[in-house]
């Protein structure tokens, strides 16, 4: 079992090297060959399906729960704002600059890390299982999801994202719902038609006003926003159809097929969705590795954003090095010491329960 001080040091130079490999959502081809060749000269060979690698700890026991260690490995593109190669790896003053080098470079290679300092202990109460996986960026289908029946039973997973090394016990879901409120077309000059805008101005104006009965103790309400609108062609003709989009932020306390269900009783125009796939999920407080990392002085919270905690249906907890305010920005950069720290406190937390 190596330390965790030569480990984290390994983790540096390998996101470095994937730093180095443009590795956009769908295009991880030649990072996933990186992570491949990375483990396979520490003697473990790992299962991959299209861009994403999985593998479990070298005494795998049926019997016993499994720990999902999961981040990715594409990246967004950089924006015209950078000042410096997006993939040119470079530490200056303790930063690692770099394309993905926080989002989510610096989780990824230190749960990598977390991974090799458990892959030969024996006697453990928990088996791991290392994903790391692509095209979270765009929530693609081939990514983590695409992989989930391949990974067997898992007890919870800790997903790699910036948080800090705080906890996020609980993250929003996603459905966007395209709506259409139809009339009749008609002459705008004669009482001719049925406006298809003003019969949607009532569903507009509830999806404005509504709050679901049930609220989470770590968000609060359902958010549900109104985002574009279209109707009508010429101004002479009363418009058959109104089209509307509202971005709708499940939380903990509706499954997404819920919520869902509730809009569809509450409002008189079609409603569809373009996927329920993005749940929200949520971890106990109480959950023991919840409970070693406050142990460790660390804070809980609910984050906002999505990642693939969406696609799980196992608790999970998303925590790594880094800050989600650094994520796609230019001149992205993570500070070498917070994977260091990341790795340290890792493997401290998973230390207390396994």
């Amino acid at each position: 079992m190596t330390d965790t001080q030569t480990l984290s040091e390994q983790a540096i130079g390998l996101l470095q090297q994937l730093i180095r490999i443009p590795s956009f959502s769908r295009e991880e081809d030649k990072t996933a060959d990186a992570i491949q060749e990375f483990m396979l000269q520490r003697g473990i060979t790992m299962h991959r399906k299209l861009n994403n690698l999985w593998v479990w700890n070298k005494h795998f026991d049926p019997a016993k729960p499994t720990i999902l260690l999961n981040s990715h490995h594409d990246t967004v593109k950089p924006n015209s704002g950078y000042t410096r190669d997006p993939f040119e790896a470079k530490i200056e003053d303790g930063k690692l600059y770099g394309l993905g080098s926080n989002d989510a470079g610096g989780c990824l290679v230190s749960l990598i890390a977390v991974f090799l300092y458990f892959y030969e202990k024996e006697g453990s109460k928990y088996n791991f299982c290392l994903a790391t996986t692509a095209e979270e960026e765009i929530s693609g289908v081939n990514g983590l999801e695409l992989i989930i029946p391949d990974l067997g039973n898992l007890d919870f997973g800790i997903v790699g994202e910036p948080t800090q090394m705080q906890l996020a016990i609980a993250e929003k879901g996603l459905m966007v719902l395209d709506c259409t409120a139809h009339g009749k077309a008609g002459h705008a000059a004669r009482e001719e038609g049925e406006n298809a805008i003003y019969k949607a101005l009532p569903d507009i104006e509830w999806f404005r006003n509504y709050r679901f009965p049930k609220e989470s103790e770590v968000f609060g309400p359902v958010k549900m926003s109104v985002t574009i609108i279209n109707a009508g062609s010429q101004h002479n003709v009363v418009p058959a159809s109104c089209t509307f989009t509202v971005d709708v932020r499940v939380t903990d306390a509706y499954r997404n097929e819920e919520v869902l269900e509730i809009i569809r009783q509450h409002v008189s125009c079609d409603v569809q969705p373009r996927s329920i796939r993005l749940k929200p999920s949520k971890i106990d407080r109480e959950h023991p590795i919840v409970q070693a990392g406050i142990a460790l002085g660390r804070t809980t919270y609910g984050s906002p954003t999505t990642s693939d905690q969406s696609l799980l249906d196992i608790q999970s907890i998303k925590v790594g090095p880094g800050d989600s305010a650094r994520s796609h920005t230019a001149d992205e950069f993570v500070y070498v010491d917070e994977i260091r720290e990341g790795v340290e406190l890792y493997v401290k937390m998973l230390e207390q329960i396994v």
